[in-house]
């Protein structure tokens, strides 16, 4: 299967030329404050491409998916459009997983602090994931920030280490868009915009 991945789109989803492909990952920040307008548009627009199957998480400016219950989200996302909160689904024997969480940064959505807070999160994750997606990204990979800092959450890095999925797609760090295969894992920051909210990247594909 072809798989197409991006994120962080901030509400610039209308913007977008997409390459053909079996799934569609969108990894988060669907919107810039997480307005219940914003969310509409975006879904509205995701549940018409053209992919058998089409999953996307929240980011850390989608206060919407953090504010509401279940239910209420439930009503809006579109039946054949997959909506993964620390929870996951099997497609043609492919088993995904997907989080929102992102380690504190100024109270955003989904934010939690670094160590035993996030670990809980983190724990979730079946040891059998083929294709992780979380909003932001594991320490050391495709991580830097403007100045070169290191944003990554070490504790994920150490729950891909050890469960291994072949693809860890993630964004949230709009400087580090690109892709790197390390220990035999594939990392994908599909961040299409930049640091200065630029539309000037392209998704990134794979196949597995």
């Amino acid at each position: 299967m072809k798989f197409v991945s991006i994120s962080d789109t901030h509400c610039r989803h209308r913007n977008l030329k997409l390459p053909k492909g079996d799934v569609i990952i969108h990894a988060g920040d669907i919107s810039n404050r997480g307005d219940k307008s914003e969310v509409i548009d975006f879904l509205a627009w995701f549940g018409k491409l053209n992919y058998k199957y089409k999953i996307f998480i929240a980011g850390n400016h989608d206060f919407f998916f953090e504010k509401n219950k279940l239910p209420i989200i439930e009503k809006l996302v579109p039946p054949d459009v997959i909506y993964l909160k620390d929870s996951g689904i099997v497609i043609e024997g492919l088993s995904i997983w997907g989080s929102p969480v992102t380690p504190w940064f100024f109270n955003w959505a989904f934010n939690k602090h670094r160590g035993a807070a996030i670990r809980k999160h983190w724990n979730l994750i079946p040891t059998d994931t083929d294709v992780l997606i979380t909003h932001g990204p594991p320490y050391g990979i495709l991580d830097a920030v403007i100045n070169q800092r290191r944003a990554g959450c070490k504790d994920l890095l150490e729950k891909v280490q050890e469960i291994k999925p072949k693809v860890h797609v993630f964004g949230h760090i709009h400087e580090s868009y690109g892709m790197q295969n390390k220990g035999g894992i594939k990392f994908i920051n599909g961040c299409l915009l930049n640091e200065g909210y630029e539309l000037v990247n392209k998704p990134i594909t794979f196949e597995l």
